[in-house]
């Protein structure tokens, strides 16, 4: 049975008041539907970022659950250390062996998709069972708004920056969703927080899973993204209904699509609605919308043939 969002709001808040995220992040309520996701103790590894810096302002705290500061690029390995000392502990006796505890690591694109891929994959295919949360804002939001591996072909960013000479980013954005999918895990999937039911489903399963679990969650950010604040929700939307960002899960192996517009809305839409991407509607840049379209209605197509295979 779905939840209901009553029923969400009267659980226990793992990620409280007290914060210093920007008006319009996405981070606070993608992290307070997730950790809601499990009524087990929760341990996180929270990698250097945007949530790391924003909810431990010292020598004040916005958690309330277990925590661990790792490092950039070390976050799956902290949760997997620690994970791994959890079993031992177990199978010494000195645990309840009924005692449940999940584990949970989490990245910006900066710390996932780049700095901390390395430990991520390791620990995937060592087969820990931790559930690891990239939040995705397509950039290094937190120490400067550099261009990150994640940044969409296109985009302004302090180390991509549009002008006379550029065009944006000249690369694709890496799909690290389905990276990690090719890792063979139990469960992996990308959400948004503007289905926020869809994505506490895919957190409860990346938690009851035994083994690793992956998910990309869809990161809004008025700073760099350069929109209005109040628009943020409308615009994680938009991205779903330009297939920009699909929602999908793939369950040992499995590809299923959760989400199929009714209307496929060109990919223009999405990328007028922000102020990176405002130099690509000049008349010279015209061909990297082209470009741009070309590659959202490929990856499309390729992920529904996917599906397919599946039967799903």
């Amino acid at each position: 049975m779905a939840v209901k969002l009553k029923d969400l709001a009267q659980m226990e808040d793992k990620l409280v008041a007290g914060h210093g995220m920007c008006l319009g992040c996405g981070i606070p309520l993608i992290f307070k539907v997730i950790l809601r996701a499990t009524e087990d103790p929760i341990i996180v590894s929270n990698a250097t970022g945007c949530l790391e810096v924003c909810t431990t302002i010292f020598p004040r705290t916005a958690w309330n659950c277990m925590w661990v500061h790792s490092a950039f690029e070390n976050a799956a390995a902290t949760a997997a250390g620690v994970e791994a000392m959890y079993k031992s502990l177990k199978n010494k006796g000195k645990i309840p062996a009924d005692k449940k505890i999940k584990f949970l690591a989490v990245g910006g694109d900066g710390g996932t998709y780049d700095i901390g891929l390395q430990a991520l994959s390791g620990a995937m295919e060592r087969g820990h069972d931790i559930v690891y949360v990239c939040y995705d804002n397509n950039v290094y939001a937190n120490t400067g708004g550099q261009r990150s591996s994640a940044t969409p072909l296109g985009a302004s960013a302090t180390t991509s920056p549009a002008g006379s000479k550029s065009p944006g980013k000249i690369q694709k954005k890496k799909d690290l969703t389905k990276i990690l999918a090719a890792h063979n895990i139990p469960y992996v999937a990308q959400a948004s927080p503007h289905r926020w039911q869809d994505l506490y489903n895919k957190a409860k399963k990346a938690f009851e899973v035994e083994g690793p679990a992956f998910l990309n969650v869809l990161c809004l950010c008025p700073t760099e993204w350069k929109y209005d604040e109040s628009q943020g929700i409308k615009l994680a939307q938009l991205a779903a209904d330009t297939c920009v960002w699909p929602l999908y899960e793939v369950e040992n192996g499995k590809y299923k699509v959760n989400y199929k517009p009714k209307e496929k809305k060109p990919v223009l839409e999405w990328l007028k609605s922000q102020g990176r991407f405002r130099h690509l509607f000049k008349e010279e840049n015209a061909w990297m919308l082209e470009a741009i379209q070309k590659d959202v209605d490929k990856d499309w197509n390729d992920l529904n043939k996917l599906a397919q295979i599946s039967g799903a």
